[in-house]
């Protein structure tokens, strides 16, 4: 695990996300406010994504021009600034509710990898100031899941409280690279507990992230960095 503490981590989030879509990359994308920047950075530093494809790690069980939605966030901040030839999007269909989308996006993982836990080349997550991460939320079932690449969330940790269909822990472990994009103080006790050198604990989704043959990048602000010192 590398953990990197810049003073704005989208800046280099985007250099990651430019240049795994320049080498024709498989990309999870995160949702959420956070990656927003690093989004619109990533667009403006590589017009062509042509070769590349992008999935996502979780999604809202809502259609895509619903404004909770992870993709509708993704294309307006990303998709809608590139300039020159579009990626390949698999985005998960979550307007199909969150069983069927999950169903739906395994079977597309599936056909695309030829294996459920697919080895996407890059994927990025963010952390909740509970340790959750993607819809892995502490105290719920599909946290547990190790036999799926996909499961639904029929009931989410926190807001906006709708079904929710999310990566599992072993297919984001399968990806060859994770990078973690973390800002804030509000976020710093999560950090601590999911990066801080403890064990993995399925209280703190986020500690279970640990790729079976890949690289784990944590890339973080000083705010959210400021309670590692102290979990050593």
């Amino acid at each position: 695990m590398e953990l990197i503490i810049l003073d704005d981590p989208a800046v280099e989030a985007a250099r990651r996300l430019a240049a795994a879509a320049a080498a024709g990359g498989q990309i999870a994308l995160a949702g959420g406010s956070t990656p927003r920047a690093a989004y619109a950075m990533a667009a403006a530093a590589l017009p062509d994504w042509g070769s590349a494809t992008l999935w996502f790690g979780d999604e809202r069980a809502v259609g895509p021009d619903d404004e909770r939605s992870n993709y509708g966030m993704a294309r307006s901040a990303l998709l809608d600034q590139i300039s020159g030839s579009a990626p390949t999007v698999e985005r998960i269909k979550g307007e199909l509710g969150h069983e069927a989308a999950a169903s739906d996006y395994a079977d597309r993982l599936r056909a695309a990898f030829g294996d459920e836990m697919a080895p996407l080349d890059l994927v990025l997550l963010g952390i909740g100031d509970d340790g959750h991460t993607a819809s892995l939320f502490p105290g719920k079932p599909a946290v547990k899941v190790h036999d799926r690449s996909v499961v639904g969330v029929p009931e989410p940790g926190l807001d906006p409280r709708v079904p929710r269909i999310t990566l599992t822990v072993p297919a984001l472990c399968a990806a060859r690279a994770v990078l973690f994009l973390i800002r804030g103080a509000d976020k710093a006790p999560a950090v601590a507990r999911a990066f801080g050198g403890g064990p993995p604990d399925e209280a703190t989704p986020s500690s279970l992230i640990r790729p079976t043959a890949g690289s784990l990048t944590v890339l973080l602000d000083p705010a959210a960095a400021a309670d590692l010192k102290d979990s050593k």
